[in-house]
């Protein structure tokens, strides 16, 4: 098995990351929801949202 081959196999059958995005996923359904029912809220929210899409654009270029 090639190192590449290895590192695919160990990677597909990683499981330790899948509960950071479930719990993303939640906050981010509650976060929409807040904003939705809480008007004043979507502004604070959509600025959030906008600070980690730049932190994760800029944590992929590097």
């Amino acid at each position: 098995m090639t190192k590449l081959m290895y590192f695919v196999h160990k990677l597909r059958n990683d499981k330790r990351g899948q509960d950071l995005i479930e719990y993303a996923l939640m906050a981010g359904f509650v976060a929409v929801a807040a904003g939705a029912i809480m008007p004043g809220v979507s502004a604070s929210i959509s600025t959030i949202f906008s600070k980690v899409g730049s932190v994760m654009t800029a944590a992929a270029a590097s």
